[in-house]
């Protein structure tokens, strides 16, 4: 057998087996693969106020956490408050467990121990509704809701199963299953 061919036969062994570890180390060094955030950002203890067309407040947030995603720009909120003006610009509250801003601002739910209160001008007696969820649309001025609802006024308790709200304009109904309970006493303390 030449020399050479015994050589070069172990020259190629050589190789492949150099090879193949080299391979096999590049193949474990390489990095899992990068998962892309779903999330655009987060804010933390925020208030973020936003104009209508007419360039005045159309609705301010105040929450402790927000996330937009990135796939579609939604945003959801832990436990926001929504300050939305009526047409005196006195502000409704809304508060709830969570929320979820659409991706231009024209809708938003709120789920979770819904809470609304009116504005506290002394013009209006003290109204609340409390629900489990509630679509918003703020440029509607428009709350709505399919599920059951409380509203107390001072001597007046009314609870029903649907509800809609005017915010600029004060105006609601509870859609079905309505029932009040009306309290005098109540009502003449309140004066």
């Amino acid at each position: 057998m030449n020399w050479r061919i015994v050589l070069g036969f172990g020259l190629l062994l050589a190789a492949l087996a150099s090879g193949w570890s080299a391979w096999r180390h590049r193949a474990a060094a390489t990095p899992a693969s990068v998962v892309e955030s779903r999330t655009d950002f987060v804010l933390g203890d925020f208030e973020i106020v936003a104009l209508g067309k007419d360039g005045k407040e159309s609705t301010t947030l105040r929450a402790p956490a927000m996330e937009r995603n990135r796939a579609d720009q939604t945003s959801t909120i832990t436990r926001p408050l929504f300050l939305m003006p009526d047409a005196e610009g006195q502000h409704w509250q809304l508060r709830a467990d969570t929320g979820w801003v659409s991706a231009k601002g024209e809708q938003l739910r709120l789920r979770g121990n819904v809470a609304g209160d009116s504005p506290r001008d002394g013009k209006t007696p003290p109204t609340t509704f409390r629900t489990s969820r509630l679509d918003v649309f703020p440029e509607r001025d428009l709350a709505r809701t399919s599920a059951r609802v409380t509203m107390t006024r001072p001597g007046l308790q009314q609870t029903g199963t649907g509800f809609r709200a005017n915010l600029k304009t004060r105006q609601y109904s509870l859609l079905s299953q309505v029932k009040t309970r009306y309290e005098p006493n109540v009502a003449r303390q309140a004066r």
